[in-house]
């Protein structure tokens, strides 16, 4: 198994009781609630999370693009990217993801990511999203061409990446007479394609084709909804004739280790609570606006994400395994038994979880490295043990 540090950087500053007056701290929560001289602290403070990863042994560093909000202070994956690019040696840097079907000129991120692949000999993972219905009221795009835009702007840049150009490029959204894309990306054919995922049946059936098999990646949700869509992976992989490997499958999980149970349920309750129920809490219509997704992943993942709209604990957020906390030896039994079941490849933990300090946050990397991180990382596709449920379908 890989082990991957994920950060939202979100803005830990934010004040509650400001943010209680509206629906959520997206899209139209004003901007004058950000200040400046603390952007400047928590920035710094985050890069240099993410580079002592590095040093603690992760595998991977990720970043990721959200606009207009509180959640996640990053709407250009590629400025924290380039930040990591030089202060760091070996650890894969993960733009998860760029949304280019979000922008009129998808090339100008082709660019960016080729670029960077360049700069870090080979080091980058270019993460693939549509975006969350969010981005497309902050971008002014439509939401209901969000599948086909995506699709089409995947086709651009990856032929920008692997064809000789000049070369003309005509779709339904996007035109351009040269493509012809300087530089090239330093990873052959082009960077691992990564797809993070609400968990759309349409990215699914499209990530794991035989023409990509892409790494599909679920984004935090019950266990058991992780469990079904990362099966359902599987599933598809292998009704196109071939068996998906570990590498394939991957996890974004926010993790919180402390020295025993009870101290690390105690430290973490407010930070996790806040996450849930202040800075990822969004009005449904906004989340998955009207078209944005297709009638039967529209009832999946409204089914697996209901708990989004209500008011979160601790314990219900354990209870229903969103959130895996405890001790060293808690979090090594968990993980084991999650891998057991999804026979996850990738590891993408978030031991920065909404305001949780430095201290803490610190703290908590460091055992998860040193001890959590050693324990698990002989898992292999060998321990897999596929649900009934998953065995029934094939």
């Amino acid at each position: 198994m890989q082990f991957h540090f994920f950060h939202l950087m979100p803005y830990t500053h934010l004040d509650l009781a400001e943010a209680a007056k509206y629906k959520s701290v997206w899209v139209d929560f004003p901007n004058s609630n950000f200040d400046p001289v603390k952007g400047f602290e928590v920035y710094n403070r985050f890069l240099d999370e993410l580079e002592y990863a590095e040093e603690l042994g992760f595998d991977g560093v990720c970043v990721n693009e959200h606009h207009q909000n509180a959640y996640g202070l990053m709407p250009s994956p590629i400025v924290p990217a380039a930040a990591l690019a030089r202060r760091t040696k070996w650890v894969r840097i993960a733009i998860l993801g760029s949304a280019f079907n979000l922008r009129e000129h998808p090339l100008t991120l082709a660019e960016e990511h080729a670029m960077l692949d360049c700069i870090t000999g080979g080091r980058l993972v270019s993460g693939m999203v549509r975006g969350i219905g969010c981005e497309f009221f902050t971008m002014g795009v439509n939401p209901t061409t969000s599948l086909e835009r995506f699709h089409e702007a995947h086709d651009l840049v990856v032929r920008s990446w692997t064809e000789p150009g000049p070369f003309a490029f005509e779709g339904k959204h996007y035109h351009f007479e040269y493509v012809n894309v300087w530089p090239r990306p330093y990873q052959k054919p082009h960077p691992p394609i990564w797809c993070p995922s609400l968990g759309s049946m349409e990215t699914i059936e499209w990530a794991a084709h035989p023409s990509r098999k892409y790494t599909y990646l679920q984004t935090y949700s019950p266990f058991k909804a992780v469990s079904r869509y990362l099966n359902a992976y599987r599933r598809q992989c292998e009704s196109y004739g071939y068996s998906p490997t570990g590498g394939q499958v991957g996890w974004a999980a926010p993790i919180y280790v402390a020295a025993t149970d009870e101290q690390a349920k105690r430290e973490i309750a407010p930070h996790v609570e806040t996450f849930f129920n202040k800075l990822i809490r969004n009005p449904l219509e906004r989340l998955m606006p009207p078209g944005y997704l297709s009638m039967r992943s529209l009832k999946a993942v409204r089914q697996h994400k209901s708990g989004l709209g209500k008011t979160q604990t601790i314990d219900s957020l354990m209870d229903d395994e969103v959130i895996v906390v405890g001790s060293p030896a808690t979090v090594i039994k968990k993980l084991t038994g999650y891998h057991r079941q999804t026979g996850l490849g990738h590891l993408l933990a978030m031991l920065q979880i909404g305001t949780l300090p430095a201290d803490l946050t610190r703290r908590s990397t460091e055992l998860f490295a040193r001890e959590v991180i050693p324990a698990l990382r002989p898992l292999s596709d060998r321990e897999y043990e596929p649900p009934e449920e998953a065995v029934a379908a094939q």
